[in-house]
Formats: C-alpha cells, structure tokens, sequence
C-alpha cells in the first residue's frame, strides 16, 4: 500500500530544546539513544528547526550543545551522503543503534533506473570540471550538473531533468522548492531562554510546562492563534528545571513573556515527564491544530 509523501508545512514550525538535556545521563550510548528519539519526533510531526539554546547561565554548555547538534545533523543526512559530511569521531561511536528517519529526502531507492524526471535528492558535490559539477545522489554514478561552479563536500538539493541510460543529469534546486517535508535544520543558537522569547521572527510563543493551564482550556483560542501565524516556537524544558525556574534564573517572568503556557499533560502520574516525553506529548496534540 503506497502512502502520500507528506507535504510542507504553510507555518514554519520551531522548537527550542535545552542544551543540558542530556547532561543527565552518564554514558554517550544512553545520551545517543535520547537524541534519536528526539530526532525521530521532529521528522514524525514535521518540524522545520529545532533551536538548542543556553539553560545554565555562567556555565560552558557549548560541548553539550555540540553534541546535540552532531547526533541531530547525522541523523537529519541521507545516509549516501554521511560518508562524505562526517568523519570518524568518537562522539558518533553509538550513531549505528540511531533508529532511520525515512523522510521523503532519505530516499530507499539507489539504483538510476528507479530515478524519476522531476524527482527531488539531495547531494553531495563529489568532483567538478569545467563543464560543470558531479553530485552523489545515492544511485550508482554522480549525477551531472552542466556550468555549476560550487565547493567539493557542498551538501545541495536538486531536481532530476534527464536520464538517459547510465547518466543522469540534474539541475540545482533550492529546499524551498520542494512541496514536501524535507527535514529539519539545527540551529546551535548559543542563546538564552530570554534571547529566544525576545526573538521578534515568531509569531507566537508556546512555553510547556506541568504547572501550565491544560491543553483543553486553550484550545479554541489557541486554535484560532495557530491559524494567524507564520512562524510558531515551543519551547521545552530541561530534565533538572522547567521552564519557569529557567525563565527565572535569566530575569523573565514566563507568563508574561510568551503567549501561551501549556500543560499537554494534565493529570500526569509521575512526578516528572522528561523532555523527550514532552516534545512527543506536545507535537501529537498540537500536529493536529497547526495546519
């Protein structure tokens, strides 16, 4: 049974997980497996970026942004093309236990017969000469883009236009082009909690949080908010601290600074729910508002 590729969000959706969200856990398979649920949350529910900002002022959080934005960009890279963007490191030792994202960009197909004209693949420029460019696109040879001068290692889109038996040739394209879902970007922002909610590019701002007004309450007004927006951010607590104790350390009265605070948990019977756990309660509710 075939299943419709999903297509592009009309909003850009944007959430903002903290950096210390894997400070909690001791060894790097476990902080691995924490990442890839994440990861596999943002391709289910069509998240176009996931900001990972600064929970901990005075503290060096940059090694532990790093590593959320590595484990996050492999997996976020078709899997033809991760030989060429990532070296060995041992910050990707467990990256074989991370679970596939089978996007529309993370094409199964590899061989040039299956290749269909106007089709979509993102590449890799793997050699140029003065003709043009030859990009790996995950099929047996590169294909051909005539007059492009670009970089080697160069990560592009493009879109098929010929194939004529073991040549195929391509033409560049942009990712905005493409009417379907074609993953997420990381944005390592390096930012506070206070510098995102005083971000003016959102059009609303939706805090989470266990002591927030229940998701039922809101819907209908949410709704509506929803609908009038371009750009949406919801933003995600850390395992230690929630968002309003975050919001506190850096000066920021949370209620007063977003637009909604949320509960998508209500009732909950644990005394926590961890982030992973939040991002996935919140984006199953709020997936079916947003479009």
């Amino acid at each position: 049974m075939s299943v419709n590729k999903p297509l592009k969000r009309r909003r850009r959706l944007s959430i903002a997980i903290p950096a210390s969200i894997v400070e909690d856990i001791p060894h790097l398979r476990e902080k691995t497996s924490r990442i890839g649920l994440i990861g596999r949350a943002l391709a289910i529910f069509r998240v176009d970026e996931v900001i990972i900002y600064m929970d901990k002022p005075g503290r060096n959080q940059r090694r532990d942004a790093e590593l959320l934005n590595l484990i996050l960009s492999y997996m976020e890279t078709p899997q033809y093309l991760r030989k060429h963007l990532f070296k060995i490191m041992p910050e990707l030792k467990y990256a074989g236990t991370l679970p596939p994202l089978r996007t529309p960009h993370h094409p199964l197909q590899s061989r040039i017969k299956d290749l269909r004209i106007g089709e979509y693949r993102d590449g890799v420029i793997v050699s140029t000469d003065r003709r043009g460019a030859y990009v790996d696109i995950g099929v047996e040879k590169p294909a051909f883009i005539p007059d492009l001068k670009a970089a080697l290692n160069s990560r592009v889109t493009v879109k098929i236009v010929r194939r004529a038996g073991r040549r195929v040739e391509a033409k560049l394209s942009d990712r905005e082009e493409v009417n379907v879902y074609w993953g997420y970007r990381i944005n390592p922002s390096w930012k506070t909690l206070k510098d995102l909610i005083e971000d003016s590019r959102f059009d609303i701002k939706i805090a989470t949080s266990k002591y927030g007004r229940s998701i039922s309450e809101l819907i209908p007004d949410l709704t509506d908010r929803l609908k009038a927006s371009r750009r949406i951010l919801i933003l995600f607590g850390a395992p230690a601290k929630g968002l309003y104790e975050i919001a506190e350390a850096v000066g920021v009265d949370l209620e007063e600074a977003v637009d909604y605070v949320i509960n998508t948990i209500p009732n909950q019977a644990t005394e926590t729910v961890r982030t992973e756990e939040a991002i996935y309660a919140t984006l199953s509710i709020l997936n079916l508002y947003i479009d």
